[in-house]
């Protein structure tokens, strides 16, 4: 886990591999000293509400996960400065609305979302030094990729799928300590348990984080 520690809250799930921290990333993460990498996916402020999603034009109903405004207004540049400071290497999903470095490996998932009006493809910045690289793995609708014989179930309307985390934690294999201080439903957690790494996770909805630690109980992951 991580390498310095001061006083730090009471952990709200802890495992041999993962711990969940019910609060806001800005008072705990300092608590928590440093990891080897920030793998996170954090409001972008663009607007989106279960109502605008429930409105698009798709061939299956958009699932129901009731009303939510944490997405009206993005995290300060202040906050992502903050985080980044606390790891060494970042991997940010929505890094394209946030004032960071030129980079020369941005991550480009491929949702092949096909005929909606959803975005087709989803940007990450890094700080790794190599090239661009793209991951395709469908996620909306019936059509949704699966791993193995199941498809995966949605908890949260921005989940990512446990497939992409994994791929994004395999771009550096040295990481055996991760965080995600904008947890939600936990599937960077859960991705890393799949991994065989340590993950620390921090969510200021405590119903994803009761969501994220039911995940991570089960012996088979989903």
């Amino acid at each position: 886990m991580p390498t310095e520690r001061e006083t730090c809250p009471t952990p709200y799930y802890s495992d041999d591999s993962c711990t969940i921290y019910f609060g806001d990333c800005r008072e705990i993460l300092p608590t928590l000293g440093t990891f080897d990498l920030l793998l996170t996916d954090p409001p972008y402020g663009i607007g989106e509400s279960n109502e605008k999603n429930a409105t698009r034009d798709t061939l299956a109903k958009t699932t129901d996960y009731g009303h939510y405004e944490w997405d009206k207004e993005r995290i300060s540049d202040e906050v992502i400065t903050m985080l980044r400071s606390r790891c060494r290497n970042s991997v940010i999903f929505g890094g394209n609305y946030y004032d960071l470095p030129p980079a020369s490996c941005w991550l480009v998932w491929d949702k092949d979302n096909g005929a909606s009006d959803f975005a087709d493809c989803e940007l990450a910045w890094t700080d790794l030094k190599r090239a661009v690289r793209k991951f395709r793995w469908r996620w909306h609708g019936m059509l949704q990729e699966r791993a193995g014989r199941h498809k995966e179930h949605r908890y949260h309307p921005t989940q990512k799928p446990r497939a992409l985390m994994r791929w994004c934690m395999s771009l550096v294999p040295d990481a055996d300590n991760i965080v995600d201080p904008f947890m939600g439903s936990g599937t960077t957690l859960v991705a890393a348990k799949l991994e065989l790494r340590k993950a620390t996770g921090i969510e200021l909805n405590e119903r994803y984080c009761e969501v994220a630690a039911n995940r991570l109980r089960q012996g088979v992951l989903f």
